[in-house]
């Protein structure tokens, strides 16, 4: 496929997707919700990435929610299918074997929230405004937003924020738990990237083991999630790079991991 509103990038192992409507804030319609999946799919089956980056182009905007005017026209049925369909992507981007960084340069509003929330970490500029505000338009959070943000950061403030459809700063989000941290605005790309080198040198299998665990730990009792904890820790000693980094550690030397 050839994106027109994506951009893509792979670089020693770390790939950055860039959500490219600057002019539409890089509010997310349909041709760019396709593109996302069709760029997720590649990502999922290339053995070579380790981490992944997403942002938005320009300085304004990482993504200030779904397109109003392409669902304006929407029926019942038509609205339950877009709903669906972003949920459905926005899954594939939580269940992704590689941890997601998401680096928020400007608004996360709706559908953009929606998407930070779907990766693991969430890195923000100190212009960003997150917030969910559906509810002024009449509809519900429709690609996750009533179940992921609740996980992220509580009931009582994922609530306060979808009832009031009102905004937050990084610094408000980071408070909450929503963001990590935050960052000046010329900082944010490289402090993400300095983040993915630094998970991109440890044993690939074993961070995506680990991610497997917590994400399916946190929707199950503890007791089940800890069995399945007990599982890839097992597993693990069945790589070679479990072999290579005891190894490593016992003769005192950098361990080079090879996903295997």
């Amino acid at each position: 496929m050839d994106y027109q509103n994506i951009l893509f990038a792979v670089e020693d192992g770390i790939a950055t997707i860039t959500i490219n409507r600057p002019k539409a804030l890089n509010a997310l319609n349909q041709a760019t919700v396709s593109e996302l999946k069709d760029v997720v799919e590649k990502v999922a089956a290339d053995k070579a990435i380790k981490v992944v980056i997403i942002t938005g182009a320009g300085a304004k905007s990482f993504v200030a929610g779904a397109d109003i005017k392409e669902m304006a026209s929407k029926n019942a049925a038509e609205g339950r299918e877009w709903g669906q369909f972003g949920q459905n992507v926005f899954t594939e981007i939580e269940n992704l074997p590689q941890p997601v960084i998401a680096a928020i340069n400007g608004f996360a509003l709706g559908g953009g929230c929606e998407l930070s929330c779907a990766c693991d970490i969430r890195y923000a500029a100190e212009n960003a405004k997150f917030g969910q505000p559906e509810v002024g338009l009449g509809i519900t959070p429709g690609f996750g937003g009533t179940q992921r943000l609740t996980r992220v950061v509580g009931r009582g403030h994922a609530k306060e924020l979808i009832y009031t459809g009102g905004m937050i700063d990084a610094e408000k989000a980071k408070a909450i738990g929503l963001v990590n941290e935050v960052f000046p605005q010329e900082e944010l790309m490289p402090a993400a990237v300095k983040l993915a080198k630094k998970i991109a040198k440890n044993a690939p299998i074993a961070v995506q083991l680990s991610k497997a665990a917590i994400n399916r730990g946190i929707n199950c009792d503890v007791v089940t999630g800890i069995a399945y904890e007990a599982e890839v820790f097992g597993l693990c000693f069945s790589t070679a790079d479990q072999k290579e980094g005891m190894a490593a550690f016992c003769e005192k030397r950098k361990a080079t991991f090879e996903g295997k």
